[in-house]
């Protein structure tokens, strides 16, 4: 009688810790440097230095906005990364952003302000949760895929350091019922369902003869972001604020046309199908009073 088959534990350790690839690594340590940058921008906010602070959550901004498209490129993948990568964001754009806020200008207003500044978090994680479960559930409109639903979580954490920017800047300190507003007013518009332009497809494609000016303006607009980083960082983020209308707009304008066609095909569809039908008289009365026909 031959004995039972029982595998090896060492055998089932190697099959399941199997190795990774090298490509599915470098997202994921993009994502991690992210980390540690909007980690160490709450240290600096804490001692004050709110300059680095901003920078550094400048720098992980712009990580990652690089991790998908690296991980995408060299087709590095991995549902592993992509927790991490919402994990990571919300704690670069959603704690961080508020903690510095908070020890800022909102501490002024006591717990007020500090209300003011979880209001902001959660709502970066209540952003992030429904894009994360919105992937899993398309939209029935062929263009929704170049929108985001809300302001996206990266977007929102530098849109609402722009008092920060302003006063960096030159400006005068705006007083801290007006960054209190300001604050909850940007959390308000993360999980609104306010559509925004996502810009995904822009530059998906580069023309040969496009090549050589996107690099020159790109290399220029770094070389400027490094020089005049609040003045680049202010204009920016009320460029992108006034363009909220717009991405409405244009929204609800294709929107329109779509439910317009489908309504105009369904109606189309409709007519052909009941002029096919041949033509059947109503059946007679069946009242035994009435005569069916009269002589």
């Amino acid at each position: 009688m031959s004995t039972p088959f029982s595998p090896d534990p060492s055998d089932m350790q190697r099959r399941r810790f199997g190795s990774i690839p090298v490509r599915v690594l470098v997202p994921n340590v993009i994502t991690l440097l992210a980390l540690c940058a909007g980690l160490s921008a709450i240290r600096m906010s804490i001692e004050g230095r709110n300059e680095l602070a901003l920078g550094a959550i400048v720098f992980a901004a712009i990580l990652d906005g690089i991790d998908g498209r690296v991980a995408r490129m060299i087709k590095g993948q991995s549902r592993f990364g992509a927790e991490l990568d919402s994990l990571a964001d919300f704690v670069n754009f959603g704690v961080t952003p508020a903690v510095i806020l908070y020890f800022w200008q909102l501490h002024d207003l006591n717990h007020v302000g500090w209300i003011a500044a979880m209001i902001f978090a959660i709502s970066s994680c209540l952003r992030l949760a429904r894009f994360n479960t919105q992937i899993d559930e398309p939209s029935d409109l062929p263009f929704a895929a170049n929108y985001f639903t809300g302001v996206p979580a990266p977007l929102g954490a530098l849109c609402v350091l722009l008092p920060m920017y302003l006063v960096l800047i030159g400006l005068p300190q705006l007083p801290s019922t007006v960054i209190l507003i300001f604050t909850l007013t940007m959390a308000f518009l993360m999980v609104s369902r306010l559509p925004v332009f996502s810009g995904k497809k822009l530059g998906a494609r580069v023309s040969p003869e496009a090549a050589v000016p996107l690099v020159i303006f790109v290399v220029l607009f770094i070389a400027v972001l490094i020089s005049y980083p609040w003045y680049v960082l202010s204009v920016g983020s009320l460029l992108y604020l006034a363009s909220l209308p717009i991405g409405w707009a244009s929204y609800r304008k294709q929107e329109r046309a779509v439910r317009a066609e489908r309504a105009a095909a369904a109606a189309t569809a409709g007519a052909s199908s009941s002029a096919a039908e041949p033509f059947t008289p109503p059946p007679p009365p069946t009242d035994p009073e009435h005569p069916v026909r009269l002589n």
